[in-house]
């Protein structure tokens, strides 16, 4: 078993994503989200909001598309991703680091809302045999994806 650095982070978009592309064409989605804890105070019984962390996020490619696509500021999302160390210089000359979550997997978060999964076509999901039952996305199809009954789903 091999370890990596990998984690998951839960919070809140700070903004709607930015999808933006490289010199070079590639996608990539860059928001921020916030997490607060919340503590119970007992001496006034009440539950408080703890200080929130913020945390600076980039989604590259086709799954940052559409996550772009589907979230937007407020949305309380589910992500993994590796954190990456960006050193630089900044304006005055001060060396400077940042720490930056690169998203491996992104999702909507269940607990205060309810979602629905729409499959885009086109992305390698080919169906492998005609027989099995199909899984259907249960909500109108999205971005040109077509109809329900193509062969895109995975067999289940």
């Amino acid at each position: 078993m091999a370890l990596d650095n990998v984690t998951t982070v839960v919070g809140q978009l700070t903004t709607d994503p930015e999808l933006r592309h490289t010199k070079k064409g590639i996608p990539v989605a860059s928001f921020a989200i916030a997490h607060n804890d919340r503590i119970f105070d007992r001496d006034s019984e009440e539950w408080v909001d703890g200080d929130p962390t913020f945390v600076r996020c980039s989604y590259w490619r086709e799954p940052g598309e559409n996550f772009a696509e589907s979230h937007e500021k407020g949305d309380r999302v589910i992500l993994i991703g590796k954190f990456k160390q960006n050193d630089f210089t900044d304006k005055d000359g001060n060396e400077r680091s940042t720490l930056e979550l690169n998203v491996e997997e992104a999702g909507p978060s269940n607990k205060f809302a309810t979602t629905t999964a729409t499959r885009r076509k086109g992305n390698g999901n080919t169906s492998k045999s005609k027989g099995k039952a199909k899984a259907k996305a249960s909500a109108s199809a999205k971005a040109g994806s077509g109809d329900d009954d193509s062969d895109d789903d995975f067999d289940f």
